[in-house]
C-alpha cells in the first residue's frame, strides 16, 4: 500500500514546492509594488497631516479557502471599507483621491499578509509531506521488505522441515514394512 501510495505522495510534494515558490514570488512582488507605490505618494508627505484618521477604516476582509494540491489555503475576496462622511466643497480637493489611494495600499498591504500566509502553510505541508515520503522510502517499505524476507525464509524453512519429516516417517513406514516381510 505505501509503494503505491509513494508516488502520489511525491507528486503532491513537488505540486507543494513549485505553489510555495510561486506564492512566495507573488508575495514578494506585491510588497514591492507597495514599497514603489508608498514612495511614489512620499511627495504627500505634508499633505497626509491634514488627512482625517477616521475618514476611511477597513469594515471586513472577505477571505475563502481554496484548495492547493489538497491543502486548503486562503483566498483574498473583497475587502470592505467603511469611509466616514466629509463634505466635498470644505474638505481639501485631494480627499478623494486620498481614501482612493490608502484603498488601494490597504488592499495591497492585505494582499500581501494573505500570500504570505498562504505560502506559510503551503510550507508547512510541503515539509509534512517530504517527511512522509522520507519514511515511506527510508524506513517504511524496507522494513516491510525486510519482514517478508523473513517471512518467506521461514515458511520455506517450515516447508523444508514439513517435506523433510515426511520423508522420514515415509522411510520408517517402509522400514517397517521391510522388516515385517
Amino acid at each position: 500500500m505505501r509503494q503505491k501510495a509513494l508516488p502520489t505522495l511525491k507528486n503532491k510534494e513537488s505540486a507543494l514546492r513549485l505553489s510555495a515558490n510561486a506564492i512566495k514570488q507573488a508575495s514578494l512582488r506585491v510588497q514591492e509594488e507597495l514599497l514603489m507605490e508608498m514612495k511614489e505618494f512620499d511627495y504627500l508627505a505634508a499633505l497626509w497631516n491634514e488627512f482625517q484618521p477616521d475618514l476611511i477604516r477597513i469594515k471586513d476582509v472577505e477571505l475563502s479557502i481554496g484548495k492547493v494540491a489538497g491543502v486548503k489555503v486562503p483566498e483574498l475576496g473583497e475587502v470592505i471599507y467603511e469611509i466616514g462622511e466629509f463634505n466635498a466643497f470644505q474638505a481639501p480637493a485631494w480627499y478623494a483621491d486620498g481614501v482612493r489611494i490608502l484603498k488601494r495600499l490597504s488592499h495591497m498591504g492585505i494582499q500581501s499578509e494573505v500570500y504570505a500566509e498562504k505560502a506559510r502553510i503551503l510550507e508547512y505541508a510541503r515539509k509534512k509531506t517530504t517527511q512522509k515520503v522520507n519514511l515511506y522510502e527510508k524506513v517504511q517499505i524496507p522494513g516491510y521488505q525486510e519482514a517478508i524476507r523473513k517471512i518467506k525464509r521461514f515458511m520455506e524453512d517450515e516447508e523444508n522441515l514439513s517435506k523433510a519429516s515426511q520423508k522420514i516417517v515415509k522411510e520408517r513406514h517402509a522400514a517397517e514394512e521391510e522388516e515385517q516381510l
